[in-house]
């Protein structure tokens, strides 16, 4: 037996119904910061600087989302569309 269930609301009302916060003061409050922020950027080193510091796990969460982007691209780079007999 399958059963389906679909759910029309707004994040807000998902939120609300979940019992999660509403984080959106904070995270309007960060995207103020970051654009603030943009206005003293004179180079790509001084932006790469200003990414480490946003992004939430420092340099580990750059690296990481330098390997995720690496791997999704030596997969689309390695595949040719043909599948192997085996």
């Amino acid at each position: 037996m399958k059963v389906t269930v679909d759910v029309d609301c707004t994040p807000a009302e998902a939120r609300s119904f979940l019992g999660l916060p509403d984080v959106t003061p904070i995270h309007d409050r960060y995207i103020k910061t970051v654009l603030d922020s943009f206005d003293g950027i004179g180079s790509v080193e001084q932006m790469e600087t200003l990414f480490k510091s946003f992004s939430p796990l420092g340099d580990a969460g750059v690296r990481m989302f330098q390997q995720m982007m690496n791997i999704g691209l030596a997969g689309v780079g390695n595949s040719t569309g043909d599948k192997k007999k085996g």
